[in-house]
């Protein structure tokens, strides 16, 4: 069965290198791309935002690996240095033993006392070559070791502010995630907004209903208003007589008196 998925698959490249001949990689790549984009569209967007935190937060094992690297790099140098120290302790010493011995031979003596004991000239001049040998091979220890202590240090320097780098990356993309998940917030509560739909027709009704008792307000009122102006007893005295002239006056003359409407009518005679 197996072998037959193999023929299928190696007869279909065949087949299709056939047709689309040089076009097919160019094919095969961009429906990859297709399918790939597609497919990370189609994730959502909270689950990236929790995929983003799940990375960051998956930095910490090489912040730690890293705190852990510095941290025995300066131990290294520590220990350098501690030899260093002793190193160039024990060079003054015998720098200055060598010192002497060459200030002694060169006084020309043929015998010399150190320490209790004798020495010819000669065995002070043997030692003498002997010591500055070891001198110099342990001046050249020591140049090595100030070397190697420069190259450390300049590791452990390089180390370190990467390790702040990256600290400081990981702080700011934590950052990130936090603003793009309020945002993502935001985006939900604008989307929850625009589709959510009021039921307006108890309003309506409300409004109605309101409007139906000021109406009857009104109307109550009117009619206590009617009751209080209405006599139901009979008028013993009728109405005075009205004043024809009065009502001309008024008629023409705007609600002149009768004098003025006379004195004006005279003047229209003259």
């Amino acid at each position: 069965m197996f072998k037959k998925c193999i023929v299928g698959v190696l007869g279909f490249g065949l087949v299709a290198g056939l047709l689309l001949g040089g076009n097919l990689m160019s094919y095969v790549t961009t429906s990859y791309e297709r399918v790939s984009q597609s497919v990370e569209d189609s994730v959502p967007t909270e689950f990236q935002i929790d995929r983003a935190r799940k990375m960051v937060r998956d930095l910490e094992p090489e912040i730690r690996r890293s705190m852990h690297v510095i941290a025995k790099e300066e131990v290294e140098v520590e220990q350098l240095d501690e030899r260093i120290e002793a190193a160039q302790v024990k060079a003054e010493k015998d720098k200055s033993e060598i010192m002497r011995l060459q200030s002694d031979v060169q006084t020309g003596k043929s015998v010399f006392r150190y320490a209790g004991h004798t020495y010819t000239a000669d065995q002070v001049k043997q030692d003498l070559s002997r010591r500055f040998t070891r001198y110099k091979t342990a001046d050249a220890t020591l140049g090595s070791l100030m070397d190697m202590r420069a190259a450390r240090q300049r590791n452990l320097d390089a180390a370190r502010q990467k390790l702040e780098a990256m600290m400081s990356s990981q702080r700011q993309l934590l950052v990130e995630v936090e603003n793009l998940e309020a945002k993502l917030k935001l985006v939900e509560v604008a989307e929850a907004s625009s589709d959510l739909q009021f039921d307006d027709s108890q309003l309506a009704r409300a409004k109605g209903l309101m409007a139906d008792i000021r109406a009857k307000l009104d109307v109550a009122a009117k009619l206590a208003n009617a009751d209080t102006n209405f006599h139901d007893e009979i008028p013993l005295d009728g109405p005075a007589p009205e004043d024809i002239t009065e009502q001309v006056a008024e008629y023409f003359n705007g609600g002149k008196t009768a004098e003025e409407t006379e004195i004006a009518l005279a003047k229209y005679v003259d």
